[in-house]
């Protein structure tokens, strides 16, 4: 590589492997007493690559044809190697369409070697550099731009989306809520007109779907007001003494309406000593009610739900299998999110909220959990906690 210095702040490097008509170009910019360009040469495409990969240029003055290449070949590998750097074409009088193709490629401009004069050279090279500058300002600003239409887009896209959850939300809302509403409604009719035809396991009977009404709303409006609140505050594990087992077995208990519709029975088996261990009462139940209701839910008639508590050395496990409808792969991902259902649930009613408070527990906890099922033939959730003892 030979340099032809002249006082600068631009870096030219020409290209050519005719060394009289690279001293022409150098003597050209000397008669003009332009300071403007510093100008180096080499004479073929491989020293042209071994230079620009060691150091920086702002312009090549490209000659197309060079002992190892000819043609637009030059300019394809250039344009690849340096896409900051202006170029201009050399060429002779009889190949001035194939500048003119070069520069549609992306060169910024071309000069026919024997119409080269001081005026023409500088002002092409001043023409490129700024050319150039332009471009890739232009090209900032529109990447700027598309940035911002993406942003802008993501987040009209996130609207959307949360206003699609909250449409969907209102509809479980209401259908769920109208549900028990409907209940009570009609056991406190047949009570009311029927009340001396009723036996009195009869009139217990609709006082039961009453109770167990008005229990399932409760349960909902705590839901959403637990997801409202873990949203805008961090939940805090506060732990005291629990009698874990019998805790769990209560909750047995109280799932044993709702597993007498499903004609589901309940299996639970303990597995180790928790008698010097404390919990969080508030956040267990919401976890281990959450997953069992969901177990019996989710099951087929005439199954069973096994719940499994084991004592490790450090953790808790907790496990609940059902033999139900199973949840899908392209399901399993979206599971923890709120107001989320399954697309294979059908008419079984649910507000989505279940599972996501079931995770914002676990995480409040540091504990785990982890899924594992099979469409039409079950589901096992595993929840693993830290045991902390007195």
């Amino acid at each position: 590589m030979v340099s032809m210095t002249v006082n600068h702040s631009v870096k030219v490097l020409l290209v050519e492997d005719n060394l009289a008509e690279a001293n022409l170009y150098q003597e050209l910019l000397k008669q003009n007493g332009c300071q403007e360009f510093s100008l180096f040469h080499t004479r073929e495409l491989r020293e042209t690559l071994q230079e620009i990969s060691q150091n920086t240029y702002d312009l090549i003055l490209l000659d197309l044809s060079l002992p190892d290449s000819e043609g637009l070949s030059s300019l394809t590998v250039l344009l690849e190697k340096i896409p900051n750097s202006a170029i201009v074409i050399l060429t002779n009088t009889n190949d001035e369409e194939l500048a003119i193709e070069a520069v549609r490629l992306g060169a910024q401009d071309y000069l026919v070697k024997r119409q080269i004069n001081p005026d023409t050279l500088i002002r092409s090279l001043q023409y490129a550099v700024e050319r150039k500058q332009t471009l890739e300002r232009l090209r900032q600003l529109n990447q700027e731009l598309e940035d911002q239409v993406a942003a802008q887009t993501a987040e009209l896209v996130k609207v959307a989306e949360m206003n699609y959850i909250k449409s969907e939300f209102f509809s479980m809302f209401s259908h769920d809520i109208r549900n028990p509403l409907h209940t009570i409604q009609l056991a406190a009719q047949i009570l009311q007109k029927s009340d001396e035809k009723l036996t009195m396991e009869k009139k217990r009977a609709h006082l039961e779907m009453i109770g167990s009404a008005i229990k399932n709303m409760s349960y909902l409006l705590d839901e959403i007001s637990f997801i409202s609140q873990s949203n805008t505050t961090r939940l805090k594990v506060q732990l005291s003494h629990l009698n874990l087992p019998e805790f769990c077995s209560q909750l047995v208990e109280e799932s044993k309406f709702a597993a007498l519709e499903k004609h589901v029975e309940v299996e639970f088996n303990l597995n180790g000593d928790f008698s010097q261990t404390i919990w969080d009462k508030n956040l267990l139940r919401h976890i281990l009610s959450n997953l069992l209701v969901n177990a019996i839910k989710y099951s087929a008639p005439h199954s069973t739900v096994i719940f499994d508590l084991i004592r490790q050395e450090k953790t808790a496990v907790f496990r609940f299998q059902d033999q139900g409808i199973g949840i899908s792969l392209a399901d399993q991902q979206y599971l923890f999110q709120p107001f989320y259902r399954g697309e294979n649930v059908g008419n079984i009613s649910g507000s989505g909220l279940g599972l996501a408070i079931v995770k914002k527990c676990i995480e409040a906890y540091a504990g785990e959990i982890m899924v594992s099922s099979e469409i039409g033939i079950g589901t096992t959730f595993t929840l693993i906690l830290p045991v902390s003892t007195l």
